[in-house]
């Protein structure tokens, strides 16, 4: 609901209306930004932090053995190691124990310390104490000094201090949690995917042995994994039906950079269509990549150039693209390194541009060195990459063949619920995107059919900067767009081929309106920003309020139009106010004589100048993206521009 204006009630903005969360109550208060969501991912996320932990004290070499256990009911998780335990000595800024501290403070742990650990999976300090914010109960049981310290936690909250609870040899933590089922509903773990998440940690960390227990049937594996990153290739490849191109993988292993940074890496090439790059970030799962996958493409684009090159494998006529070298790439790739850059707590993608030059260092001479001491696993290689380009390339030349003899017009492939207009002319023809169906239905009936097409979309699209290129292209309605456009996209992106000459976004005037218009711009700059840029993309101007006042009618966008109208008229003034909740509730006429006549309508133009460029790309990636203290640092510095006329909460 929209927050009324001044006219209507005074101003209370005042420090009354700014809540401040202590401790952990921010996490609980907004789960998904530290763990993505209270879904069946992020309950799971609980006990990959956990586990992670016990990982960082392998990875430091503290550790070599981890066990994990499910309870009989699913609910609850144990996980314990044999590391160095967490310090349970009172830390000399808070005065409470180091446990108590890493365990309630967010930002808090042994992470931040390039003394303490090397290299780690959790560096904002956040994974253990929203573990515990997230939990209902926590046990953490620390073996050091010859004893167990135990401290209980719940929903957060210490239920006492660190207490001795029994002498004991060696070292080590354990930590037994139960997610809130105030936060999680019925959420219970899944013993397969925990199983198959453990067994990839132990591919990753040569000689590290994990036990699972599933109480629930009381069996328990253990995962162990002598051969490492090379094991875990064949593994992904059995799973596949598709034949390496030679049995040979290449195998770099524990190769380090001169700034620490550390990699392992089985590569092969396979009869599939496909690439395939799985890749980790300190055994995190980077399932969207970033610059550690950038800098294994451009060595093995690199590698592979110079053996067609070096045996003048390039023939006349065959022009080999990075397509057509990464077409049956599969790879796994472990990256450990000093403070990684995730986009976001859920860690998906790297973002360290340091990370891309120091792989692409690392692998390409090595693979290079490969590839010549093995002619005939690079000439079968080099063969398989011919193919792919020479496939391409009859691909493409079949595709012109039969756009030449297809008209230009044809529309057989266009969504079912696009409304096209009769012209053919891409000129003078406009594409109008409209949030909703019935929005879509007072826009169909209302527009001029000779030149303007109607396509409705169904609710908020997918943000394109917070997904993979896979899944925009699976998203039904921003490949209907595309489908509409007939000009492809990103590097498939073809002028010639646009079907309208105007792209017009039309949404409500509202909050939600306004978001709808922001997602589709978000898309539009990632993936047909040339539209953008050639000026062929717009905003609609729909009207949120009609006044009349005697024979009088006026149209206000926002509430601050509508303020300003008022103010201009007598004092003693009654009109008749109209706000419409949406477009379809509009009549059809009305729509046109307001928002599609092109003799009376308002279009906002969405433009790329050349000199705002870094601006954008900055904005959209801060405030599109996953980063959530982008955001915040946005809120928090231009929060006071904001006036109570332009809140919608």
């Amino acid at each position: 609901m929209a927050v009324s204006t001044p006219r209507d009630k005074p101003n209370t903005y005042n420090a009354d209306s700014i809540t401040v969360l202590e401790g952990l109550e921010a996490v609980r208060k907004r789960p998904g930004m530290y763990i993505g969501g209270v879904d069946t991912s992020g309950f799971h996320h609980l006990l990959w932090e956990v586990v992670d932990n016990s990982v960082d004290e392998v990875l430091n070499g503290h550790a070599t053995r981890i066990n994990v256990v499910l309870s009989a009911d699913g609910r609850s998780a144990t996980v314990s190691d044999n590391g160095r335990g967490i310090p349970v000595d009172i830390h000399p800024k808070t005065g409470r124990s180091a446990l108590e501290v890493i365990f309630t403070t967010l930002h808090a742990g042994g992470k931040f310390d390039n003394d303490a650990y090397k290299v780690s999976g959790g560096l904002h300090g956040v994974g253990a104490s929203v573990v515990n914010a997230l939990s209902s109960e926590l046990v953490v049981d620390v073996k050091r000094d010859n004893f167990v310290h135990r401290q209980t936690f719940r929903r957060g909250k210490p239920q006492g201090d660190v207490r001795k609870v029994e002498s004991a040899r060696g070292t080590g933590t354990s930590v037994t949690f139960t997610p809130d089922h105030e936060i999680f509903r019925e959420q219970k773990f899944n013993p397969a995917l925990v199983a198959e998440r453990l067994d990839v940690k132990a591919y990753l960390n040569k000689g590290l042995s994990i036990t699972f227990t599933d109480e629930a049937n009381g069996q328990s594996t253990n995962f162990h994994h002598a051969g490492g990153v090379s094991d875990y290739l064949d593994a992904l490849q059995a799973k596949s039906d598709e034949p390496r191109v030679v049995p040979t993988a290449f195998l770099l292993e524990q190769a380090q950079s001169g700034d620490g940074l550390r990699i392992d890496l089985a590569l092969a090439w396979t009869e599939a269509t496909n690439e395939s790059v799985t890749s980790y970030v300190n055994t995190i799962p980077t399932r969207d990549g970033g610059t550690h996958e950038q800098g294994l493409r451009e060595a093995v684009h690199s590698a592979v150039r110079m053996f067609l090159t070096k045996y003048e494998m390039l023939k006349k006529g065959v022009e080999v693209k990075s397509e057509d070298i990464r077409e049956g790439l599969t790879a796994v790739l472990s990256v450990c390194m000093g403070n990684p850059q995730f986009q976001g707590q859920t860690k998906d993608r790297l973002n360290n541009m340091e990370a891309r030059s120091a792989v692409e260092s690392l692998v390409r001479p090595k693979l290079e060195a490969f590839l010549l001491a093995n002619k005939s696993i690079g000439d079968a290689i080099a063969e398989r990459i011919i193919r792919a380009a020479k496939a391409r390339e009859a691909s493409r030349a079949a595709a012109n063949q039969v756009r030449r003899k297809t008209p230009t017009n044809n529309r057989l492939n266009l969504p079912g619920k696009l409304h096209d207009c009769d012209t053919n002319n891409a000129e003078i023809s406009e594409l109008f995107i409209v949030e909703g169906d019935s929005a879509g239905g007072s826009a169909k009936q209302g527009r001029d059919r000779i030149y303007q097409a109607i396509l409705p979309l169904k609710g908020k699209v997918l943000n394109a900067e917070q997904a993979t290129k896979s899944k925009v292209v699976d998203n039904k309605e921003l490949s209907d767009i595309i489908a509409a456009l007939g000009c492809g996209m990103d590097e498939k992106f073809d002028r010639t081929r646009l079907r309208y000459g105007k792209v017009i976004f039309l949404t409500d005037a509202d909050s939600d309106g306004h978001h709808i218009a922001t997602l589709l711009i978000t898309f539009f700059y990632r993936h047909l920003r040339q539209l953008v840029e050639d000026g062929s993309v717009y905003l609609a101007c729909p009207p949120l309020y009609k006044i009349t006042w005697g024979q009088q009618t006026f149209w206000a966008a926002d509430d601050k139009a509508k303020a300003n109208i008022l103010g201009q008229l007598p004092a003693n003034a009654h009109p008749n106010i109209t706000r419409f909740k949406g477009l379809g509730e509009m009549p059809a006429k009305l729509l046109f004589e307001t928002t599609l006549d092109p003799a009376r309508r308002r279009l906002l133009r969405v433009t790329l100048p050349e000199n705002d460029r870094p601006y954008a790309e900055r904005t959209i990636t801060e405030l599109m993206g996953k980063e959530a203290d982008a955001r915040y640092r946005f809120i928090i510095s231009e929060a006071y521009t904001a006036t109570e006329e332009e809140l919608d909460v």
